[in-house]
């Protein structure tokens, strides 16, 4: 490849710039992108033989067992003076066992088979690495390639354990179809049970894939998956790459878990974490080999100042081995079938996103602030993994907005299927906590909902695990708050603020749902109004598990109204899955009415209506439809067994006059309560999408 970057031909750039005429002053800024890109897989191909080889790097470094039962432990240590062995197989002896020192770092220990030629480390038994520093010190260190870490409960530090189960979990069912539409449901096993401590994946594979499935839910995020010292981390500081964590249960449960979730056509993203690691010493990768680089960037560039954390070096060879094969081993081993990226914006800039406002102007997204080693690192993450599975699904967590993050690499972007609408969320919280009902600006609203780029798909969410938060709380709890303790029961009449937050609860989500992006995100609980909000056993909080737990049972008590929540949940991932508004274009938005409070859009040839007026409603309110025909209410969120009022008879029959409104060529008279929206399908179109 010539080294020059006016020399790269990046194959379909010029439909990028066709798309985006406006990025055409950084085509440089694109060409040395992908220049590095296909400098490090033509580096691969040479040095490694590709990077199939390259990725399956856990199959030869960490515990290897050979068909012979002989084991063989690689790591790679290049400031370590010495490395040995120790464990319960050696009596905890810190000398018995050295390994060999090989070139570039890497350092080798092959151990026979016993005498009657089991395994010399058995299976569920304790090890370490003891590294000799050049300064004389001796550390006692876990693998970086560990598959399995454990903490005693009287212990602080995590214990290294060998995984080799005599019965090893067999996958049974194959991975399902990827979805057209993204319904996900964003889950934490810890708090994934109704009682007062760590849940365990078992509970989850039977109590509650089967909500999930109930819910219309199509894909599971799964967070704080990758072994995390700190349960209150919320899974973002990351000890031991390799290991699911055992605070819930064992490796084989976890593949459990997935593989039951595949025969229910869920597929299952993991919530991976390469942005930063936790700066534990004993338990993670911080100093493995008593440097302060190793896995990191020395010195300050090696260090997150917000978060108390490690920075990897992207450019080093032995990290792309390590974090390329993390995301193999969590596609082969366990069957994800992709990844949410977390912290993106971290990695993207050398300034980390640190006391910097994005304004939208794209030179912001280009030049010396852009950290290029993690750029080209998530380019060819999103290529392997895309080659090895062509439906793996890739999500970015980026608050920045930066451009072609979501377009093929081949067209000289990141390669990402989808990012989050970070505004989202906000706008609603904003919303809720500055204005009066009355006041809400419906022209904001829908333009935070649809403000994308073309042609980058966007999760949408109306509240995700970082809303709930300590110091934050549920949506249902901002706009409910203290009155779900007393008022939920359906046995007596809503009281006002019951009545209005019911309504609002599921105008919002289904606003963001139908019009906020081409997938659509809800944490766990919060689709049947989750009271309170989350908080993990701290100090702070005298270890207390009281909110950290989601209240399934609210549901299991037939008169409380958030069983009406979850009814309407359900019904909207339903409807979606039969019209497809997700994978259809963007919505045309025809009406934003300020004095009515009333948004109407068409998506998917369907038409939305809302209502949030506190209390006008309209008769024979008049809205633009596209496609003639004659229309019927599919979805109402003011239906009795959504907690609603019942105003609407769904036997009504709207038809359309060719009388054009709102540049649409046809429109109807629709009745649309206070406080209410409705989903219009045109009964003369064939919807199978």
């Amino acid at each position: 490849m010539a080294d020059s970057e006016d020399n790269v031909t990046i194959p379909h750039l010029k439909s990028l710039l066709q798309m985006d005429p406006y990025l055409k002053p950084f085509e440089k800024d694109f060409q040395r992108r992908y220049g590095l890109f296909e400098k490090q897989l033509a580096l691969l191909e040479e040095t490694e033989g590709g990077f199939d080889q390259f990725t399956s790097s856990y199959k030869s470094y960490g515990v290897q067992r050979m068909p012979d039962n002989s084991l063989v432990f690689k790591e790679w240590a290049p400031a370590a003076e010495v490395l040995f062995l120790t464990g319960d197989f050696n009596d905890w002896n810190n000398f018995s066992h050295p390994y060999t020192k090989k070139e570039y770092g890497k350092w080798e220990l092959h151990m026979p088979p016993k005498e009657d030629k089991t395994p010399a480390v058995t299976h569920n038994s304790k090890l370490k690495v003891v590294v000799h520093t050049r300064a004389g010190e001796r550390l006692y260190r876990i693998s970086p390639w560990a598959k399995y870490v454990t903490q005693h409960e009287k212990s602080v530090i995590y214990d290294w354990v060998h995984w080799d189960p005599p019965q090893p979990y067999i996958h049974k069912h194959p991975r399902p179809q990827k979805p057209r539409s993204l319904r996900i449901y964003e889950s934490h096993i810890g708090i994934a049970s109704p009682e007062g401590k760590v849940a365990s994946y078992s509970n989850f594979t039977h109590n509650v894939l089967p909500r999930i499935k109930d819910l219309g839910y199509n894909c599971i995020q799964m967070m704080a998956i990758m072994e995390h010292a700190y349960y209150a981390s919320f899974g973002y500081q990351i000890t031991s790459f390799f290991a699911a964590s055992s605070r819930y249960g064992t490796p084989e449960e976890l593949k459990e878990l997935i593989d039951v979730a595949h025969s229910l056509g869920i597929i299952v993203l993991l919530d991976v974490v390469h942005s930063h690691a936790s700066n534990n010493t004993e338990d993670g990768l911080n100093q493995f080999d008593g440097s302060d680089s190793c896995f990191f960037h020395s010195g300050p560039r090696g260090v997150h100042s917000l978060w108390d954390s490690r920075l990897f070096n992207y450019s080093s060879w032995e990290v792309l081995r390590f974090l390329l094969s993390n995301l193999r081993w969590w596609m082969e081993e366990y069957k994800f079938d992709g990844f949410r990226f977390d912290g993106v914006t971290s990695m993207l800039y050398h300034h980390h996103g640190i006391g910097t406002g994005f304004s939208g102007d794209y030179a912001e997204y280009f030049g010396l602030q852009v950290d290029e080693d993690s750029l080209v690192y998530l380019m060819l993450a999103n290529h392997i993994v895309h080659t090895l599975n062509q439906d793996c699904i890739t999500i970015a967590e980026d608050v920045s907005g930066m451009p072609t993050i979501c377009r093929p690499v081949q067209e000289g972007g990141l390669g990402f299927d989808y990012r989050l609408s970070m505004a989202i969320p906000d706008k609603w919280i904003q919303i809720l906590k500055e204005f009066k009902d009355e006041d809400w600006n419906m022209g904001n609203l829908a333009f935070t909902m649809t403000n994308r780029r073309y042609g980058e798909k966007c999760i949408a969410y109306a509240e995700s695990h970082d809303q709930a938060l300590v110091g934050d709380k549920t949506l249902a709890f901002w706009l409910m708050d203290k009155d779900m303790y007393t008022n939920m029961s359906a046995l007596i009449p809503m009281n006002s603020v019951i009545d209005r937050g019911i309504q609002l609860h599921k105008m919002i989500r289904l606003l963001t749902h139908s019009l906020g992006g081409e997938g659509y995100l809800n944490f766990i609980g919060n689709e049947f109004g989750h009271p309170e909000w989350l908080d993990f056993p701290r100090i702070g909080n005298n270890q207390s598990y009281h909110y950290a737990r989601r209240q399934f049972n609210l549901l299991e008590t037939d008169h409380l109204r958030y069983q009406q929540l979850y009814a309407f949940d359900r019904d909207m991932n339903r409807t979606e899955d039969k019209y497809g508004w997700l994978a259809a274009p963007p919505a045309y938005v025809s009406a934003k009415h300020e004095g009515d409070k009333v948004i109407v859009f068409e998506r998917a040839n369907v038409i939305f209506v809302f209502n949030f007026h506190p209390t006008n409603s309209y008769s024979n309110y008049r809205i633009a439809a596209g496609p003639a025909g004659k229309y019927k209410i599919k979805l109402d969120s003011d239906e009795i067994q959504y907690g609603g009022h019942g105003r609407l008879d769904h036997n009504t029959d709207f038809f359309t006059e060719p009388l054009e409104f709102c540049d649409r060529p046809n429109s109807m008279m629709v009745y649309i309560p206070c406080r209410t929206a409705i989903v219009l399908a045109n009964e003369e179109i064939d919807y199978c999408y």
